[in-house]
């Protein structure tokens, strides 16, 4: 069944906020409350990462930015969220195919690519765990990926399975224990890049670091 903007529209209490690069301007969808989205049992369980705007995706969305346009590189995100990083770098002509595992994560990535009119983006369900996409990637992108610990070999999996031999991992990740954890263990299979940019908010002041991977 083809998805529907208007009746998600009607299902889901939104407000969009824009994103601009250069000239180009995207609006995305976010809920309004996250309150039906959680778990009333166990708010920790399943809790809803996907429904906020990190600040580690404003770095990734300006390096997709500033990323050569190259209409046969394939590009996978994972975690994709709203969709933001994928959506633009589609928007200015990446192809990219943006995943997610949380059904209602997968909902509004379908909405955004929907109210963009994204054709150069398409929406998957993929479970780390269990993964069954079937094609291979020249580049696999992702924000605020690491931060569980059994969240890391799962990447390392999913590099192994769908990177293309000269194929290159991005991800941008707050400064954290399991970051450094995340290093050392992809150091064994990649060499690995490191920038650090810190980012500045209402007073606040936030460390990120972009790891580029590229396999031995």
């Amino acid at each position: 069944m083809a998805f529907s903007l208007s009746q998600f529209q009607q299902e889901h209490d939104t407000e969009i906020f824009p994103v601009k690069i250069g000239t180009v301007e995207l609006h995305f969808h976010k809920p309004r409350s996250i309150d039906r989205y959680l778990d009333p049992d166990d708010v920790l369980r399943g809790f809803p990462m996907w429904s906020k705007l990190w600040e580690a995706s404003a770095v990734l969305v300006q390096h997709m930015a500033d990323l050569p346009v190259d209409p046969e590189r394939s590009i996978l995100e994972l975690g994709a969220g709203l969709g933001v990083a994928g959506i633009t770098a589609a928007a200015l002509g990446h192809a990219v195919t943006l995943t997610e595992y949380d059904p209602n994560a997968l909902l509004f990535l379908q909405a955004n690519v929907a109210q963009n009119n994204c054709d150069r983006a398409r929406v998957r369900r993929l479970d780390w765990f269990q993964p069954d996409l079937e094609e291979s990637f020249d580049l696999i992108i992702g924000a605020e990926l690491v931060y569980q610990e059994e969240a890391v070999d799962a990447l390392g999996a999913l590099f192994n399975r769908y990177l293309t031999p000269r194929g290159k991992v991005v991800l941008v990740e707050r400064v954290r224990s399991t970051g450094t954890i995340f290093f050392e263990r992809m150091a064994q299979q990649f060499d690995i890049r490191t920038r650090k940019h810190t980012l500045r908010s209402k007073g606040n002041t936030e460390t990120v670091v972009l790891f580029e991977l590229t396999p031995k």
